[in-house]
């Protein structure tokens, strides 16, 4: 009886219409751990992200570390000179690194975000479960995912500062005419900087990094939480709303913290250029604060930020709703709010 009850259920399937590969591709979506969901829909969200704000992300990098012929000419000029010089993909030069980097951070930062807050949640109870617990938990998981991907990130930085300046080489060689050494793919990048000073020199300027993505990550969660608190209930699930509250944190976070990813972007290129007095190693991140300052003055320490700007709204729009939209498709269940808030 019950097997002819399955094999009729089959048969009236395929003669409706509905497939059964479609419900075992389902099967197998739902059979993977929230956190392995979490990996995909987190990782893919940030590499079409980082991919859609590239080229703006590159000349950002060619402002803060002053590279030659970019740093004072202005967002627009120094994407038609970079057009000129490399074609369309010199807009995208690093962003290799940059998705390689992307996918296991972005990755590691919601899977540890969630492990973290279950944690706080579960064994500091008097916090409660507002902001504050977004807050510290967020630091860690910013922390942890820059730990494990820094080189990548050095990787990101070295590539995107390369230049190539054509002009007076009317003949036919062209090279690039101030870069020191000149690096062909991340991997390359990986195995000179490894030979040059062992593992120590792939985390070079990560002091910077961490002082500055402690807080950025902790205050993009706070923030973020904090508005949706304010959010009348039966807007919470609208992803305008997401959008926007995302994009304040991330704008909020960034101001607060952009000096110090300016230091650690010098830190990442000052032996490139070692015949400068002013490319001097920094001995700390105080000391490349208080230099940067004394050399250029106050505003270095910003310099790049109004194209980060312009790059961070996109890329919170773009990251969020590819996120929301991967989870959906993965049936990924909305995060939750009590003690049991452990990713299984």
């Amino acid at each position: 009886m019950s097997s002819s009850t399955r094999l009729s259920t089959n048969v009236a399937g395929l003669v409706d219409g509905s497939s059964s590969a479609a419900h075992r591709e389902v099967s197998v979506f739902d059979g993977l751990p929230i956190y392995v969901k979490e990996l995909i829909a987190g990782g893919a969200a940030g590499a079409f992200a980082k991919t859609a704000v590239a080229p703006l992300e590159r000349v950002k990098i060619l402002f803060q570390t002053r590279t030659e012929g970019y740093h004072s000419i202005g967002v627009y000029q120094s994407l038609k000179k970079l057009l000129k010089h490399e074609g369309i993909i010199g807009f995208y030069k690093g962003n290799g690194a940059s998705v390689l980097r992307i996918v296991p951070y972005a990755a590691l930062h919601y899977m540890t975000y969630e492990r973290y807050r279950g944690w706080l949640l579960n064994n500091y109870s008097d916090l409660g479960t507002g902001p504050v617990v977004d807050l510290l938990a967020g630091s860690a998981s910013g922390g942890t995912a820059v730990l494990c991907t820094y080189p990548l990130d050095l990787a990101r930085t070295k590539l995107a500062y390369q230049v190539k300046d054509l002009r007076g080489n009317l003949g036919n060689g062209s090279r690039p005419t101030h870069v020191h050494p000149q690096y062909n793919g991340t991997k390359n990048v990986l195995e000179a900087v490894y030979k040059e000073g062992g593992l120590r020199a792939l985390y070079r300027g990560v002091g910077p990094t961490l002082i500055g993505i402690l807080p950025y990550a902790g205050l993009k969660f706070y923030v973020y939480e904090e508005l949706k608190r304010h959010v009348p209930e039966e807007h919470q699930s609208s992803i305008l709303m997401r959008l926007s509250c995302g994009a304040i944190a991330g704008l909020l976070g960034q101001t607060l913290t952009y000096p110090l990813d300016v230091v650690r972007r010098q830190m990442q290129v000052e032996h490139l250029q070692p015949s400068l007095q002013e490319r001097a190693r920094y001995r700390s991140t105080f000391d490349g604060l208080s230099s940067i300052v004394r050399n250029h003055g106050w505003r270095q320490l910003f310099a790049g930020l109004s194209v980060n700007y312009m790059k961070i709204v996109p890329s919170v729009a773009i990251g969020f709703t590819a996120y929301d939209t991967m989870k959906t498709y993965l049936h990924v269940p909305p995060r939750q709010k009590s003690k049991s808030v452990s990713a299984g």
